[in-house]
C-alpha cells in the first residue's frame, strides 16, 4: 500500500538522506548563489534554512490535525511566515542547519510511522495545498524539497535537467 504509514516514513527518510547528500556535495561558492529574488533574496543557504523551518512547521501542523484541529488558518500568510522564519536562521551555520534538518526529518518520519491508516485520511488546511489529507501533507514534505533542490540545481548547473521534480 503506497500510502501506508510505514511507506511514507521510509520515503521521508530516504528523501531526507538525498537532501542531505545534495547539500553536502555543494562547493563553498555554490552556497552563496542566489536562488530566489522575490521578497528577500534567498541564497542556497537560505533554502536550507527554509527546509528546517518547513520541516518543523509541517510536523506541528500534522499534530494539530491529528488532535482535531483545522490546520493552518485561512488567513495565514505563507510568504510572510517563510521570510520571518528564514531570517531567524541568519546566524546559524550550514553544519548546524544540516544537523537540524536531519534531526527534524527523523522526527517527521517517526511521526508518520506511528500513524494509523485512518490517521492518514484525516484532513486539515495546509498553507499551500489547502484542505488536504495527512498522507498528502506528509508527501508534500519531501516533494517540496525536491522542487527547491531542482531550482538550486538549475542555478548551479544552468541547462542541466533534474531527475526529480
Amino acid at each position: 500500500m503506497p500510502d501506508s504509514p510505514a511507506h511514507l516514513s521510509e520515503r521521508m527518510l530516504s528523501e531526507g538522506q538525498k537532501t542531505l547528500e545534495f547539500f553536502r556535495a555543494l562547493t563553498p561558492e555554490q552556497w552563496g548563489l542566489t536562488i530566489y529574488t522575490e521578497g528577500s533574496d534567498w541564497a542556497v543557504r537560505d533554502v536550507l534554512a527554509h527546509f528546517v523551518a518547513a520541516e518543523s512547521g509541517i510536523a506541528r501542523l500534522v499534530e494539530n490535525i491529528l488532535s482535531g484541529g483545522a490546520g493552518t488558518p485561512e488567513d495565514f500568510n505563507l510568504n510572510a511566515y517563510n521570510e520571518r522564519k528564514v531570517a531567524g536562521f541568519k546566524g546559524v551555520s550550514i553544519e548546524e542547519l544540516l544537523a537540524q534538518f536531519a534531526s527534524l526529518r527523523e522526527n517527521s518520519a517517526a511521526l508518520a510511522r506511528r500513524l494509523s491508516p485512518e490517521d492518514l485520511l484525516k484532513t486539515g488546511r495546509h498553507p499551500w495545498l489547502g484542505v488536504a489529507a495527512i498522507a498528502d501533507i506528509l508527501k508534500m514534505m519531501y516533494r517540496h524539497n525536491q522542487i527547491h533542490q531542482r531550482d538550486i540545481r538549475r542555478s548551479v548547473s544552468p541547462g542541466e535537467r533534474s531527475e526529480d521534480g
